[in-house]
C-alpha cells in the first residue's frame, strides 16, 4: 500500500512540470520606469503583455516642526544612529527614532509624527 501511494506521489510530482509547461509561461522584467509582464502559450508565442508603470518618487524637503509622512519619504527605513556618528547623528531623545528619506537622516518622535531634526545629506556616499 505504502509503495502504491509513493508512486502515486512521484508520478504526479513529474507530471506537474509537465502540465505548467504546456499552459504557457510568463516572463517577468523589472525595469527602472516599469514591470514588464509577458504571458506566452506552449509554442513560445506572445499571448498577451502588460506594462505596468512605476511612478517617480519625488523627494521631500523636509523641515525641523513639520509632520512626517513615510509614504512620501524616498528610501524610507529606520536606520540606527550609532552607524553615522560621524556624520553628526546622535542619541535620540526618549520617544523618537532616526528615519531616513532619500540621504537625509530625520529626527522623528514616533507618537506625534512631529520632525524635531533634519540631517541633510548625512547618508550620503
Amino acid at each position: 500500500m505504502k509503495k502504491l501511494i509513493l508512486t502515486a506521489l512521484t508520478a504526479a510530482l513529474l507530471a506537474s512540470p509537465m502540465a505548467a509547461s504546456a499552459a504557457g509561461r510568463t516572463v517577468v522584467k523589472e525595469r527602472a520606469t516599469a514591470t514588464v509582464v509577458v504571458h506566452k502559450d506552449d509554442r513560445g508565442r506572445q499571448v498577451q503583455k502588460t506594462v505596468v508603470k512605476k511612478k517617480p518618487v519625488q523627494t521631500r524637503k523636509w523641515q525641523r516642526g513639520q509632520k512626517f509622512d513615510r509614504t512620501q519619504a524616498s528610501n524610507y527605513r529606520q536606520i540606527d544612529y550609532r552607524t553615522y556618528k560621524q556624520r553628526g547623528l546622535y542619541t535620540p531623545p526618549k520617544g523618537s527614532q532616526w528615519v531616513q528619506s532619500g540621504n537625509d537622516a530625520v529626527l522623528v518622535a514616533v507618537a506625534s509624527g512631529l520632525i524635531g531634526a533634519v540631517i541633510g545629506g548625512a547618508l550620503a556616499n
